[in-house]
């Protein structure tokens, strides 16, 4: 599957928090679409509308990525 990057830093991959500050790692496809790294997790209960960078301090929506590395 290709990934968006980051358009900082070119990683493909992310987090996003939930109300209590857990973070669930994430990649997001070339449609736009969160998809979390490990099958056996889930988006609910996590804001998606703020990724953040796990390679540099980047953070933002998926609007912002960049397919180009």
């Amino acid at each position: 599957m290709d990934n968006l990057l980051c358009p900082q830093c070119k990683i493909r991959r992310f987090y996003i928090l939930n109300s209590a500050g857990e973070r669930l790692v994430v990649t997001v496809s070339k449609d736009k679409q969160i998809h979390p790294v490990h099958e056996n997790e889930t988006l609910d209960g996590f804001d998606t509308s703020v990724l953040y960078c796990l390679g540099c301090s980047w953070n933002g929506s998926v609007d912002t990525m960049t397919d180009k590395f």
